[in-house]
């Protein structure tokens, strides 16, 4: 019963928190001008074609919306037409906007629109998120973030993928505002670490959903319906809800169990 008890929302998420996000997201796109009109030069000089990177990710609720970054990569395809590896896409200039985060901070428009918070779960892909269970789900009630408590805690490529659930619902469930003021003074630190945003040096599946298939946690059948309803949540924009057809509910109940 207690389980399925609703969360008291405080104050400051109901109100303090979104408003934060509308005053420090301005502030920061005014002061931050130059050096984003910095990076979108240098970046037009070392990236052929568009300078934004543009995808359709979940948000609150699962509600989708346009996530913008400064594209890191550059699209150039092998003799059959299609895209080389990201490893031999990617440039110098691309792997230091990663490594110094420069690349998120057309995600500021994302805040001050209201897609994104500044401090939240970090936005999934639509092709993993498809695939989470209703208990995971919980954690993404709430809007992702720039940065989260994720994002600070250490080991971010060596994390599994139900540590990171276990920390973005621990967030998602515990919404303070001295929380999130310790995770953006924190943010500032894991900036100047190698560990802050070397996605592809992750030890875990870049993919959730490769990661489920992989291990045996859902059929080649599940994961192609997953691949395809995610294909078809980007064209409609509809929600991504939970989808028992994905999940094997054996397994999940041993798992709960154990």
């Amino acid at each position: 019963m207690e389980k399925n008890k609703k969360k008291r929302k405080t104050l400051y998420e109901l109100f303090f928190k979104r408003f934060f996000d509308i005053i420090l997201s301005l502030l920061a796109l005014i002061i931050l001008s130059p050096i984003i009109l910095i990076v979108a030069i240098i970046s037009r000089f070392n990236i052929k074609g568009k300078i934004i990177f543009a995808q359709y990710r979940p948000g609150k609720n699962g509600k989708i919306f346009k996530l913008y970054k400064f594209r890191s990569m550059t699209n150039a395809l092998d003799k059959d037409g299609n895209l080389l590896p990201d490893d031999k896409r990617i440039t110098k200039w691309g792997k230091f906007i990663r490594k110094t985060s420069l690349d998120e901070l057309p995600q500021l428009w994302n805040i001050l629109k209201g897609d994104m918070s500044i401090v939240g779960p970090r936005p999934r892909l639509i092709k993993d998120m498809i695939f989470y269970d209703e208990e995971v789900l919980k954690a993404y009630t709430v809007r992702p973030g720039l940065t989260g408590l994720d994002q600070v805690s250490g080991g971010r490529s060596s994390a599994s993928w139900e540590d990171i659930f276990s920390l973005d619902k621990q967030y998602a469930e515990h919404i303070t505002f001295f929380g999130d003021l310790k995770i953006i003074f924190k943010t500032v630190g894991v900036l100047f670490k190698s560990d802050a945003s070397n996605a592809g040096d992750s030890k875990r599946d870049y993919y959730y959903s490769d990661y489920l298939l992989r291990t045996n946690k859902i059929t080649k059948e599940q994961y192609d319906e997953g691949i395809k309803q995610a294909a078809e949540l980007e064209k409609t924009k509809n929600n991504v809800k939970y989808n028992s057809n994905l999940h094997n509910k054996m397994r999940e109940n041993n798992e709960n169990k154990g």
